[in-house]
């Protein structure tokens, strides 16, 4: 037996006990006639002691020896601390040490393993094996495990199966890059990793399995950022029999339990808003509604004077900034050299300020006279002590990078706290969007979304029009989660297949099984997917979801601790049949 306890569960209650532990050795304080060792596994850490007056010469000198990360045992009395550290569980207590033996010696590692580390990021993505040891990593892993279990009962709980799907299958052409396999059986042929088990767990349905549910790694060969990475974990479910208020009622009381677990607060229901309302009010589709500044268009006050800038845009936006009047003219130019950035791609900002004294004064005074100005500021419902910003261009785009400014000063405010859950539903989004590009109409979700059963009527005459029976779940500015209601008709599909550009032949060769299964009854039928890392990172009081995933890649998309992707032998691509061609 390598341990009778664990490193966090010893206290007063167990005085006087002959105890095994094992573990990692964190510290070693050595007072030369006494040592003192923290001694720390994945429940916590309990102070062992030797000293002259009590421990053996040969137990001292074994006890020098050691370094960090050493891996030991040892066997003692458990004894009350003189000085205790209410800071941990076993704080009143330590191990009067009587028998010690080194399991396996350790290098000095290229970080401290501590809450507060030295080492950056890439560093500690090569030894993520390492990083795990400290607790705040550790203590995201166990989160998100509690999570899945939490997500697993209440799925269970509703009548839910949890089945798995295929990891080998057919690539398609729609939505992001698929990473692909070579198949050594099939010369010159590929499976593609999934993106989403979308058509299976249609099929699903079809096969009677009415209440799905799976918590399943995806596959998007896309560019990354802090919160994506190439493969990552959906809670991916489907209801059959079931109209969109069924969905949203299952997945809003999972989310809501979720976020009551957490913070012990009630949510009451979730707020509904659509595509429309949302881009109007927010600038995207996923707003963060913790915080005001919600836009306020503005053209038919500023339109009409002699300021070209205004006069020539599609659309002038701001947002009011409650309290910040008194940003001084540098902190202005950081927000605006900000907006300019390539990210963000604007030409300027306007700026107003509703001072503490009374006094509106702009960057535009010579256009706007005062008069002007409280009108504009009463459009806003600004007060004294407010600023305004405006930015004017091309709509959509203005209202993009309105939306990005927005973001960046609740940020910078302290708007955007963690311990607060804004969740909120998307509904009514476009069914499609024109790609300039192509030439051709893509689905704003997938292939398989329906149509509002009222707006189906434009996809004869105005495809442009029709609203998608699909849905948005919302958590603090990040979609967390969403779905449709599907098509389970083979006519509309077959509709759908020739709106977005495919012939018969390629909509039969790629999709050919799904509509097959749909001539032997398809019921109705509905779903939802989550980003399961995200969900958890929000919950967390975070966005980054690469800290909750137990091996990472890096923003290159490499696993920089097993340096993946790597070339491989000759041998084994004459065997798949592939040759590799260095890009000149």
């Amino acid at each position: 037996m390598f341990r009778t306890h664990t490193n966090g569960e010893l206290s007063l209650k167990n005085l006087n006990e002959e105890v095994t532990l094992s573990g990692w050795v964190q510290t070693i304080r050595d007072k030369g006639f006494m040592i003192w060792i923290d001694l720390r596994d994945r429940y916590g850490i309990t102070q062992l002691v030797f000293d002259e007056d009590r421990s053996s010469a040969e137990l001292l000198e074994q006890a020098k020896k050691l370094g960090r990360e050493f891996v030991i045992q040892i066997s003692g009395k458990v004894i009350e601390r003189t000085s205790k550290n209410p800071k941990i569980p076993t704080g009143e207590i330590e191990i009067l040490v009587a028998k010690l033996t080194l399991l396996n010696a350790s290098e000095l590692p290229p970080f401290t393993i501590e809450d507060e580390t030295d080492g950056g990021e890439e560093l500690r993505m090569k030894y993520r094996y390492l990083d795990i040891r400290r607790n705040p990593v550790k203590d995201k892993l166990i989160f998100r495990h509690k999570m899945a279990q939490k997500v697993r009962n209440y799925l269970s709980d509703k009548g839910f199966i949890e089945v798995e799907t295929p990891v080998l299958i057919k690539s398609t052409p729609e939505g992001a890059r698929d990473f692909v396999v070579p198949s050594r059986m099939n010369p010159g042929q590929f499976y593609a990793l999934p993106q989403s088990p979308q058509t299976f767990k249609q099929l699903l349905m079809i096969g009677g399995i009415d209440r799905y549910f799976q918590i399943v790694k995806c596959f998007r060969d896309e560019d990354l950022r802090a919160d994506r990475q190439p493969e990552f974990t959906q809670i991916d479910c489907e209801m059959a029999f079931v109209e969109q208020e069924d969905v949203l009622e299952i997945f809003e009381g999972m989310t809501a339990s979720l976020i009551h677990e957490i913070s012990g607060k009630a949510t009451g229901r979730f707020p509904r808003m659509t595509y429309d309302e949302a881009m109007k009010r927010y600038g995207n589709d996923k707003p963060d509604t913790r915080f005001g500044m919600e836009f306020v268009e503005l053209n038919e006050l500023v339109k009409g004077k002699d300021f070209k800038i205004f006069n020539d845009a599609e659309l002038v936006v701001g947002i009011n900034v409650e309290g910040c009047a008194e940003y001084t003219r540098k902190q202005i130019d950081a927000l605006i050299d900000w907006v300019k950035r390539p990210q963000i791609g604007a030409s300027g900002m306007i700026w107003i300020k509703f001072q503490n004294d009374g006094v509106i004064t702009s960057s535009v005074n010579k256009f706007y006279d005062e008069d002007s100005l409280k009108k504009i500021a009463e459009k806003f419902g600004a007060k004294e002590g407010d600023l305004m910003l405006l930015m004017s261009g091309e709509a959509n785009k203005v209202r993009t990078q309105l939306s990005a400014l927005r973001m960046e000063l609740g940020n910078q405010l302290g708007l955007r706290k963690g311990t607060e859950f804004a969740p909120l539903w998307i509904t009514d989004f476009p069914l499609l969007e024109w790609d300039e590009e192509t030439g051709r109409y893509h689905a704003m979700h997938h292939p398989f979304t329906s149509p509002k059963p009222e707006d189906i009527h434009w996809l004869e005459t105005n495809p442009g029009k029709a609203r998608a029976n699909a849905y948005d779940l919302v958590l603090n500015g990040n979609e967390i989660g969403g779905g449709s209601v599907r098509i389970y008709d083979k006519n509309l599909q077959s509709k759908m297949f020739q709106l977005l550009g495919f012939t018969q032949e390629e909509a039969e060769a790629q999709f050919g099984f799904l509509m097959n299964a749909f001539k032997y009854g398809a019921p109705p039928h509905a779903g939802l997917a989550f980003g399961f890392d995200r969900l958890v990172a929000i919950l967390d009081g975070n966005e980054v979801i690469r800290d909750y995933i137990a091996f990472p890649k890096n923003n290159s998309g490499r696993d920089v601790m097993i340096d993946a992707p790597s070339h491989i032998a000759d041998e084994q691509l004459d065997e798949l049949h592939l040759s590799v061609h260095e890009k000149k």
